[in-house]
């Protein structure tokens, strides 16, 4: 129950609902109301803040921090398991493999593979519990469009317990005690991800994957006009602010924003 309700209200407070609800209150005012002058700022300001989170340069602006913490893993350095952590997913076995990876679990998986192929012998975990009415875990959906891209199953682990990051930890802990590991998830994820990790006494090495606050050439049109792309750039470092503030609130990291 407080998982689940972590996490409505935590999507709640996104930007999209967010300024959907403080818009649709404006409008509230604005009609049924006698805060005529109330209603129209509400709206105004709803309006104003989600034009300028759909565009690239703000956007990539408020993300790009929060990704370039860790730089993409090229080292040579060997390693017994290469963990990745869950992500959005569904089950539909109708559908190609892959395309039940929603959003950032197919990237994170992709980086994940490239690095087991890079340290011979290595083993690839998966975390994630069930969603609420899949009987897929996040990490057998893992697992299985792994082995449609060629990884042996015998070269797989699942961990299908942990419903969050904090739990994956704990759970990673138990499986392979303190063996090196790559940590694999978003760019955007891994410094909240590092600190849960380290804080049961882990050393991961940080492997970032679906990084998405673009430096490299646009069209110029790109950078101008309200993408929704652009605001899931945005919706990014809302849910990742926001976790962070959990972690301070719960003790696990100095100050909000700050390992």
């Amino acid at each position: 129950m407080l998982f689940t309700l972590k996490k409505v209200i935590g999507g709640m407070l996104l930007p999209l609902p967010f300024l959907l609800l403080a818009i649709g209150a404006g409008l509230m005012l604005l009609w049924f109301s006698r805060f005529q002058k109330t209603g129209k700022v509400m709206i105004s300001a709803g309006w104003l803040a989600l034009f300028l989170l759909s565009l690239q340069p703000v956007a990539d602006g408020l993300l790009r921090p929060i990704e370039s913490r860790y730089p993409t893993w090229q080292e040579t350095r060997k390693v017994d398991y290469i963990v990745v952590l869950g992500g959005g997913y569904t089950w539909n076995p109708e559908w190609a493999p892959s395309s039940n990876l929603i959003s950032n679990s197919l990237p994170r998986l992709n980086e994940g593979i490239r690095l087991w192929r890079a340290n011979p012998g290595s083993k690839l975990i998966f975390t994630g519990a069930h969603a609420l009415t899949n009987p897929v875990s996040t990490a057998e959906a893992g697992a299985r469009v792994a082995e449609s891209l060629g990884v042996p199953r015998a070269d797989i682990i699942t961990l299908e317990q942990p419903k969050d990051t904090e739990e994956e930890a704990l759970a990673v802990k138990r499986a392979i005690g303190n063996a090196p590991f790559l940590l694999v998830t978003s760019a955007s994820h891994l410094p909240r991800a590092m600190i849960f990790f380290q804080r049961v006494g882990l050393d991961p090495l940080p492997a970032p994957a679906n990084q998405l606050a673009i430096d490299s050439p646009l069209n110029p049109w790109e950078y101008a006009l309200p993408s929704p792309v652009w605001l899931m750039h945005s919706d990014r470092v809302g849910y990742e602010t926001l976790g962070r503030i959990w972690q301070w609130l719960k003790g696990l990291s100095g100050e909000p924003g700050q390992e």
